[in-house]
């Protein structure tokens, strides 16, 4: 099958390779002149496990190919995915300002039958949007269908090759077998694919994104009232999430949730619940929780140190919203460190993936290390944000040797109470007993 796919940012890259590694023939545009020299050299502008294993297979083999041109990447295509970015406006509603512009290019330049798929995380009623926007100078029939991702960053290979579920939103019979066919190989094994209707797709994804946002929102307000009572939450995650209502994923306490589509996401759905007069209570609790707890750390950092953060170093291990990625958008490491520089701390910083990211942002006001360890050398304190696999397993005498003090901010909970107690940390984490040695 001939497929477009239009934008070249971490859905529509990971799309279009994948679906050229099951044998279609994928071309993807981006008005990114530079974006897309770099992905004809074969250069990844993201980092994804497993991507850059697909991307060489697919480029070497002629199969996945890279333009500027609207016109030349349509061309003869049966099926043309809008990936594209709907950033938060300042209501928090979704901006489709990207997507309505290429829908009007697209009507003009069909010169045959394509089923156009809404790929964007979009609100209910944006397939409208676009069909009209095509139909204005369209001279061919076509078909509008919502066809939301559930990629998690990551993980986003195997979730696209062996998907939990595809979601379609179409009330065409010719888009539905041209969809069948496209996911045909990656179903095989009998995961759904559930047709709907556009609106209930476009409304799926929100859904989905918001539900997750509320179960972590949840077990962090849990976190914090285990503080205030004396219970761990560790216990209490283990506790409920063996009950098969509940079940295990998205219970681990933390310091909040960020990246590009719970907070974009969980935003988007109030703004749409807003539109329709309809008040959801649950969701302006989960913005509100979030927001603070994301800083959830830096009250106890101020208690620790009574004479204030002034001249003192703070080691950040973690840049990225959550480990293998480095996407750092809504990532609680960025509103921490630029609250410790204001009060006048010096921050060193270490993070597998993100730093090159994070100084496109923050420039030279903090030192960027190239090892954990490097970021601990003469620091005060270590907070950590991130839960990469190698800061689970560190060495502690190493560390205590670096550190001036040996003490950790962990708002991701990433060790066990006794063994702080055992090396002679101070440590602190999100809704457990706080680690004071004896």
């Amino acid at each position: 099958m001939k497929i477009a796919v239009v934008g070249t940012g971490y859905v529509g890259l990971v799309t279009g390779t994948c679906f050229a590694e099951t044998g279609n023939q994928v071309t993807c545009v981006d008005i990114d002149v530079r974006k897309v020299e770099r992905l004809q050299k074969g250069e990844i502008p993201i980092y994804e496990p497993g991507l850059d294993v697909l991307f060489d297979r697919n480029v070497a083999e002629g199969r996945l190919v890279f333009t500027t041109n609207l016109a030349e990447g349509i061309k003869d295509a049966q099926v043309i995915f809008l990936a594209l970015p709907t950033p938060p406006g300042e209501d928090g509603s979704a901006d489709l300002k990207y997507i309505l512009k290429v829908a009007d290019d697209l009507g003009p330049i069909l010169d045959q039958y394509a089923v156009i798929i809404d790929k964007s995380t979009v609100p209910v009623g944006t397939a409208e949007k676009v069909r009209a926007a095509i139909a204005k100078n369209a001279k061919v029939d076509f078909d509008v269908v919502s066809n939301p991702e559930f990629l998690r960053e990551g993980v986003a290979v195997e979730d696209f090759m062996k998907p939990d579920r595809v979601v379609v939103g179409t009330t065409s019979e010719k888009a539905k077998k041209v969809m069948e066919k496209l996911y045909a190989p990656l179903v095989r094994q009998g995961n759904p694919v559930i047709f709907m209707d556009e609106r209930s797709a476009e409304m799926t994804k929100y859904a989905a994104n918001s539900f997750l946002a509320m179960k972590i929102t949840f077990m962090n307000e849990i976190a914090n009232l285990c503080e205030k009572v004396g219970a761990n939450v560790d216990d209490i995650r283990r506790g409920i999430g063996t009950d098969s209502r509940i079940g295990k994923r998205f219970l681990f306490a933390g310091i909040g949730y960020g990246g590009s589509c719970f907070p974009k996401d969980v935003q988007a759905l109030a703004k749409t619940s807003l539109d329709y007069n309809y008040d959801f209570r649950i969701l302006k609790s989960v913005m509100d929780v979030n927001y603070d707890q994301k800083k959830k750390l830096l009250p106890m950092v101020d208690n620790y140190f009574a004479d204030g953060l002034k001249g003192k170093t703070i080691a950040v291990w973690g840049l990225a919203f959550k480990p293998y990625t480095d996407d750092i958008r809504e990532a609680p490491a960025l509103e921490n460190i630029e609250a410790l520089l204001a009060a006048g701390a010096k921050v060193t910083v270490y993070d597998p993936e993100a730093m090159n990211n994070v100084k496109g942002v923050l420039g030279d006001q903090v030192t960027f290390c190239h090892t954990p360890y490097a970021a601990l050398d003469d620091a005060d304190a270590l907070m950590i944000f991130t839960e990469w696999p190698q800061f689970r397993t560190p060495e502690f005498e190493k560390m205590g040797k670096l550190l001036k003090n040996k003490v950790i901010f962990d708002g991701r909970n990433l060790y066990e109470l006794d063994q702080m107690r055992e090396m002679g940390y101070t440590y602190y984490s999100i809704g457990r007993e706080k680690v004071v040695p004896a």
